[in-house]
């Protein structure tokens, strides 16, 4: 089955930035006519492939409608994000105008111009908060699991996950949210709150010593960059509208997570603990059964293999 956006103008929002730029190279080889729009907050403009037209401008400019109006983008891969828990706690404003309102100037061009498919890059642990003890036992969050965010951040996403039904139903355009687990993987930005995994690495490998919030126990569900990107490749195939988590379905705590990066990257760090984050969530797990039902797609990433391709990127990016 060919790729039904080969040859046809594919819009990647953030697509300078971690997942969006891998996505963005996944289109190329698709022959997708790609178009990156990204404000470079977070982003670099190096990770942009060559092969994409590349727009710096913010979601919520009024330029962004003038964009569709011009190349007329049959599908957005919607990546880019205020993705900042903590930022969202302390300025809930500016993430609701980000999130919400950025995607909302994204679809109102969209529907003038004859947008067909979403795929947004939602969030899972963010969404369904701690696993509910009377759902699957306390153990891998299914999609309908209670949906109790903990933050604005999660939050945003949920309201988003909304407004895309909404424009389904009412514009017929069709999108896909993906519920992303902890993604973690090269060009991963280890600046600011977001990616304990290139945090860490990052600190190791200049001889800085990370400190683990609270005693570590705390779990999440890390997938890799390139799994997801198979699972956003696979939504943009998949007809009609849904929701589905990503992840691996396995927990791993923070203690664990130091030890495999510790070993990689051949640091040899003693252990450290500080404080524990007030509020922070203390586990995360997502059941990935639905995605697996609807078009076969599984993590093949162990954590170790990602871990260890994510430190040898790092490497080569400090020794550059």
């Amino acid at each position: 089955m060919s790729f039904p956006f080969a040859n046809r103008p594919v819009l990647v929002t953030g697509g300078a930035g971690f997942i969006g730029s891998h996505v963005a190279d996944a289109l190329v080889a698709r022959g997708a006519q790609v178009h990156v729009l990204d404000d470079l907050s977070g982003g670099v403009r190096s990770n942009v492939p060559a092969e994409a037209s590349f727009h710096e401008m913010d979601l919520r400019d009024d330029a962004v409608r003038d964009l569709f109006a011009e190349h007329k983008f049959a599908a957005v891969a919607h990546l880019a994000a205020q993705m900042d828990v903590r930022r969202s706690v302390s300025d809930p404003v500016f993430d609701a105008s980000v999130n919400v309102l950025g995607l909302l100037n994204l679809l109102e061009a969209g529907r003038q111009h004859g947008l067909e498919k979403v795929v947004f890059a939602s969030t899972g642990g963010a969404i369904y908060g701690e696993p509910h003890p009377d759902v699957n036992d306390a153990g891998p969050q299914p999609e309908t699991h209670p949906q109790l965010p903990m933050s604005p951040y999660g939050i945003t996403k949920l309201v988003s996950e909304h407004y895309l039904r909404f424009y389904n139903e009412t514009y017929g355009i069709d999108s896909v949210a993906l519920r992303f687990a902890n993604v973690y993987g090269p060009r991963q930005n280890p600046h600011g709150e977001a990616g304990v995994v290139a945090i860490f690495t990052q600190m190791l490998l200049r001889g800085q010593q990370p400190t683990i919030n609270g005693p570590g126990k705390q779990t999440r569900d890390y997938v890799f960059v390139k799994d997801v990107v198979r699972a956003i490749m696979g939504a943009m195939e998949h007809e009609g509208s849904d929701i589905f988590n990503v992840g691996t379905g396995i927990e791993t705590d923070v203690n664990q997570l130091f030890g495999h990066l510790n070993t990689f990257t051949g640091a040899e760090a003693p252990e450290k603990h500080g404080e524990a984050k007030p509020g922070e969530q203390q586990r995360s797990v997502l059941d990935t059964s639905k995605i697996h039902s609807a078009f076969g797609w599984s993590p093949e990433t162990d954590l170790a293999s990602g871990l260890e391709e994510t430190v040898e990127w790092f490497k080569q990016k400090e020794a550059a």
